[in-house]
Protein backbone atom coordinates (compact mmCIF):
# COMPACT_ATOMS: atom_id res chain seq x y z
CA UNK A 1 0.00 0.00 0.00
CA UNK A 2 1.08 3.94 -0.53
CA UNK A 3 1.10 4.93 2.92
CA UNK A 4 1.19 8.24 2.05
CA UNK A 5 -2.45 7.89 0.39
CA UNK A 6 -3.51 5.70 3.53
CA UNK A 7 -6.41 6.36 5.83
CA UNK A 8 -3.82 7.50 8.59
CA UNK A 9 -1.58 9.32 6.21
CA UNK A 10 0.20 12.02 8.64
CA UNK A 11 -0.97 10.94 11.98
CA UNK A 12 0.96 10.01 14.92
CA UNK A 13 -0.12 6.92 17.15
CA UNK A 14 1.06 5.93 20.60
CA UNK A 15 -0.11 1.95 20.95
CA UNK A 16 0.61 0.18 24.47
CA UNK A 17 1.04 -3.58 24.34
CA UNK A 18 2.22 -3.11 21.15
CA UNK A 19 4.97 -6.24 21.01
CA UNK A 20 1.94 -8.76 20.63
CA UNK A 21 -1.68 -9.90 20.26
CA UNK A 22 -4.09 -7.04 19.11
CA UNK A 23 -1.21 -4.21 19.96
CA UNK A 24 0.90 -5.73 17.34
CA UNK A 25 -1.88 -6.25 14.88
CA UNK A 26 -2.90 -2.80 15.55
CA UNK A 27 0.57 -1.18 15.06
CA UNK A 28 0.99 -3.10 11.55
CA UNK A 29 -2.25 -1.87 10.43
CA UNK A 30 -2.37 1.41 11.26
CA UNK A 31 1.26 2.08 9.74
CA UNK A 32 0.15 0.38 6.56
CA UNK A 33 -2.86 3.23 6.48
CA UNK A 34 0.26 5.70 6.57
CA UNK A 35 0.37 6.20 10.22
CA UNK A 36 4.06 6.76 12.50
CA UNK A 37 3.46 4.49 15.62
CA UNK A 38 5.10 4.87 18.78
CA UNK A 39 5.22 1.14 19.86
CA UNK A 40 5.35 0.86 23.67
CA UNK A 41 5.93 -2.66 25.36
CA UNK A 42 8.01 -4.13 28.44
CA UNK A 43 9.98 -6.27 25.87
CA UNK A 44 12.55 -5.10 23.94
CA UNK A 45 12.76 -8.05 21.49
CA UNK A 46 9.02 -8.37 20.86
CA UNK A 47 9.37 -4.86 19.72
CA UNK A 48 11.89 -5.26 17.68
CA UNK A 49 10.05 -8.17 15.42
CA UNK A 50 7.31 -5.93 15.63
CA UNK A 51 9.70 -3.44 13.89
CA UNK A 52 11.13 -5.15 11.41
CA UNK A 53 8.01 -6.27 10.09
CA UNK A 54 6.79 -2.68 9.81
CA UNK A 55 9.59 -1.52 8.13
CA UNK A 56 9.80 -4.72 5.59
CA UNK A 57 6.36 -3.28 4.80
CA UNK A 58 7.91 0.56 4.21
CA UNK A 59 6.25 1.37 7.55
CA UNK A 60 7.79 3.81 10.09
CA UNK A 61 8.15 3.13 14.03
CA UNK A 62 9.50 4.72 17.21
CA UNK A 63 9.83 2.14 19.79
CA UNK A 64 9.40 2.62 24.15
CA UNK A 65 10.78 -0.29 25.73
CA UNK A 66 9.81 0.48 29.40
CA UNK A 67 6.84 -0.62 31.94
CA UNK A 68 3.68 1.34 31.88
CA UNK A 69 4.07 1.71 35.96
CA UNK A 70 7.05 3.49 35.78
CA UNK A 71 4.72 6.19 36.11
CA UNK A 72 7.42 8.72 35.59
CA UNK A 73 8.52 7.41 32.03
CA UNK A 74 5.17 8.14 30.68
CA UNK A 75 5.58 11.91 31.67
CA UNK A 76 9.20 11.66 30.02
CA UNK A 77 7.43 9.91 26.57
CA UNK A 78 4.73 12.65 26.51
CA UNK A 79 7.86 15.66 26.52
CA UNK A 80 10.02 14.09 24.36
CA UNK A 81 6.70 13.07 21.56
CA UNK A 82 5.89 17.23 22.14
CA UNK A 83 9.60 18.17 20.98
CA UNK A 84 9.65 16.28 18.35
CA UNK A 85 5.65 16.35 16.61
CA UNK A 86 4.29 19.05 18.44
CA UNK A 87 1.10 16.75 18.74
CA UNK A 88 -0.53 13.38 19.26
CA UNK A 89 -2.89 12.15 16.88
CA UNK A 90 -4.15 8.92 18.14
CA UNK A 91 -4.09 7.21 22.09
CA UNK A 92 -4.53 2.99 21.88
CA UNK A 93 -4.04 2.09 25.40
CA UNK A 94 -4.37 -1.67 24.64
CA UNK A 95 -2.17 -2.83 27.26
CA UNK A 96 -3.44 -4.58 30.31
CA UNK A 97 -3.13 -7.90 32.49
CA UNK A 98 -5.12 -10.31 34.10
CA UNK A 99 -4.00 -10.90 37.43
CA UNK A 100 -5.25 -14.13 38.87
CA UNK A 101 -8.26 -16.13 38.05
CA UNK A 102 -9.71 -17.09 41.85
CA UNK A 103 -11.90 -16.41 44.79
CA UNK A 104 -11.31 -12.46 45.41
CA UNK A 105 -10.52 -13.20 49.10
CA UNK A 106 -7.58 -15.41 48.30
CA UNK A 107 -5.86 -12.84 45.90
CA UNK A 108 -2.70 -11.90 46.57
CA UNK A 109 -2.57 -8.28 47.96
CA UNK A 110 0.78 -7.67 45.53
CA UNK A 111 -1.15 -9.34 42.61
CA UNK A 112 -3.97 -7.05 43.41
CA UNK A 113 -1.85 -3.79 43.44
CA UNK A 114 0.05 -4.36 40.29
CA UNK A 115 -3.20 -5.45 38.30
CA UNK A 116 -4.98 -2.07 39.08
CA UNK A 117 -1.39 -0.39 38.64
CA UNK A 118 -1.44 -1.29 35.06
CA UNK A 119 -4.96 -1.16 33.76
CA UNK A 120 -6.49 1.88 35.79
CA UNK A 121 -3.42 3.50 36.39
CA UNK A 122 -1.45 3.47 34.36
CA UNK A 123 -4.23 4.44 31.73
CA UNK A 124 -4.86 7.97 34.28
CA UNK A 125 -0.91 8.71 33.23
CA UNK A 126 -1.45 8.60 30.02
CA UNK A 127 -4.72 10.46 30.53
CA UNK A 128 -2.79 13.09 32.08
CA UNK A 129 0.10 13.23 29.95
CA UNK A 130 -1.02 12.79 26.77
CA UNK A 131 -4.40 15.34 27.21
CA UNK A 132 -2.44 18.45 26.39
CA UNK A 133 -0.96 16.04 22.98
CA UNK A 134 -4.16 15.77 21.92
CA UNK A 135 -5.29 18.24 22.43
CA UNK A 136 -2.82 19.95 19.65
CA UNK A 137 -4.02 17.80 17.18
CA UNK A 138 -6.91 18.59 14.66
CA UNK A 139 -8.66 15.73 16.06
CA UNK A 140 -7.18 13.70 19.31
CA UNK A 141 -8.54 10.44 19.57
CA UNK A 142 -8.06 8.18 22.71
CA UNK A 143 -9.14 4.44 22.94
CA UNK A 144 -8.70 2.23 25.42
CA UNK A 145 -9.33 -1.19 25.42
CA UNK A 146 -12.21 -2.47 28.22
CA UNK A 147 -13.42 -6.42 28.84
CA UNK A 148 -17.19 -7.76 28.86
CA UNK A 149 -15.95 -8.63 32.57
CA UNK A 150 -15.99 -5.20 33.51
CA UNK A 151 -19.85 -5.80 32.80
CA UNK A 152 -20.86 -8.70 33.86
CA UNK A 153 -20.69 -10.37 37.23
CA UNK A 154 -18.96 -13.72 37.52
CA UNK A 155 -16.88 -15.57 40.14
CA UNK A 156 -13.64 -16.09 40.28
CA UNK A 157 -12.92 -13.09 38.06
CA UNK A 158 -12.74 -10.06 40.49
CA UNK A 159 -9.23 -8.57 39.80
CA UNK A 160 -9.82 -8.22 36.45
CA UNK A 161 -13.75 -7.44 36.56
CA UNK A 162 -13.17 -4.74 39.45
CA UNK A 163 -9.79 -3.07 37.34
CA UNK A 164 -12.07 -3.00 34.12
CA UNK A 165 -14.71 -1.45 35.56
CA UNK A 166 -12.73 0.97 36.77
CA UNK A 167 -10.82 2.09 33.71
CA UNK A 168 -14.43 2.18 32.12
CA UNK A 169 -15.95 4.99 34.64
CA UNK A 170 -12.32 6.49 34.35
CA UNK A 171 -12.52 6.84 30.51
CA UNK A 172 -16.25 7.94 30.27
CA UNK A 173 -15.71 10.93 33.18
CA UNK A 174 -12.64 12.06 30.72
CA UNK A 175 -15.10 11.87 27.93
CA UNK A 176 -17.67 14.37 29.34
CA UNK A 177 -14.53 16.56 30.57
CA UNK A 178 -13.50 16.69 26.64
CA UNK A 179 -17.01 18.11 25.22
CA UNK A 180 -15.99 20.99 23.87
CA UNK A 181 -12.58 20.11 22.57
CA UNK A 182 -10.99 18.59 19.45
CA UNK A 183 -10.30 15.08 21.47
CA UNK A 184 -12.96 11.82 21.66
CA UNK A 185 -12.20 9.34 24.01
CA UNK A 186 -14.09 5.84 23.63
CA UNK A 187 -13.58 2.29 25.23
CA UNK A 188 -13.21 -0.50 22.90
CA UNK A 189 -14.56 -4.36 23.65
CA UNK A 190 -12.49 -6.75 21.79
CA UNK A 191 -14.87 -9.59 22.35
CA UNK A 192 -13.16 -13.30 21.74
CA UNK A 193 -9.96 -12.87 20.68
CA UNK A 194 -6.98 -14.89 20.02
CA UNK A 195 -4.63 -13.60 22.81
CA UNK A 196 -2.00 -14.84 24.95
CA UNK A 197 -4.06 -13.46 28.05
CA UNK A 198 -7.28 -14.72 26.93
CA UNK A 199 -6.01 -17.84 26.55
CA UNK A 200 -4.54 -17.53 30.28
CA UNK A 201 -8.17 -17.08 31.12
CA UNK A 202 -9.72 -20.12 28.77
CA UNK A 203 -6.89 -22.76 29.05
CA UNK A 204 -8.94 -25.48 27.39
CA UNK A 205 -10.18 -23.50 24.85
CA UNK A 206 -9.13 -24.10 20.96
CA UNK A 207 -7.19 -20.50 19.91
CA UNK A 208 -8.85 -21.08 16.51
CA UNK A 209 -12.53 -20.70 17.52
CA UNK A 210 -11.82 -17.38 18.06
CA UNK A 211 -11.15 -14.63 15.77
CA UNK A 212 -7.03 -13.50 15.04
CA UNK A 213 -6.57 -10.21 16.29
CA UNK A 214 -5.83 -8.37 13.25
CA UNK A 215 -9.45 -9.11 12.59
CA UNK A 216 -10.02 -7.14 15.83
CA UNK A 217 -7.52 -4.55 15.30
CA UNK A 218 -8.49 -3.69 11.48
CA UNK A 219 -11.35 -2.43 13.29
CA UNK A 220 -9.69 0.35 15.24
CA UNK A 221 -9.23 2.29 12.07
CA UNK A 222 -12.43 3.81 11.64
CA UNK A 223 -12.41 4.74 15.21
CA UNK A 224 -9.59 6.83 15.06
CA UNK A 225 -10.70 8.81 12.00
CA UNK A 226 -11.12 12.86 12.47
CA UNK A 227 -14.33 11.76 10.54
CA UNK A 228 -15.26 9.17 13.66
CA UNK A 229 -17.05 12.04 16.17
CA UNK A 230 -18.30 8.81 18.70
CA UNK A 231 -17.13 9.92 22.38
CA UNK A 232 -18.23 8.53 25.80
CA UNK A 233 -18.58 4.71 23.98
CA UNK A 234 -18.25 1.42 24.37
CA UNK A 235 -17.87 -0.25 21.12
CA UNK A 236 -17.81 -4.03 20.66
CA UNK A 237 -15.56 -5.53 18.34
CA UNK A 238 -18.05 -7.68 15.38
CA UNK A 239 -17.30 -11.09 14.96
CA UNK A 240 -16.39 -12.93 11.61
CA UNK A 241 -19.11 -13.69 9.54
CA UNK A 242 -20.80 -17.07 9.56
CA UNK A 243 -19.16 -19.12 6.19
CA UNK A 244 -21.72 -19.23 4.16
CA UNK A 245 -23.57 -22.80 3.74
CA UNK A 246 -22.86 -25.35 1.02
Amino acid sequence: MNTAAGKLAGRIAVITGASRGIGAATAKIFTAEGAHVILVARTQGGLEEIDDEIRAAGGTATLVPMDLTDYDKIDEMGATIFERYGKLDILIANAGMLGTMGPINHIDPKIWEQTLAVNVTANWRLIRSFDPLLRQSDAGRAIFLTSFAAQVHRAYWGIYATSKAALDMMVMTYAQEILKTNVTANLFNPGKTRTIMRAEAYPGEDPETVKAPEFTASQLVDLVLPSCKLNGEIITAQEPSEEPAD
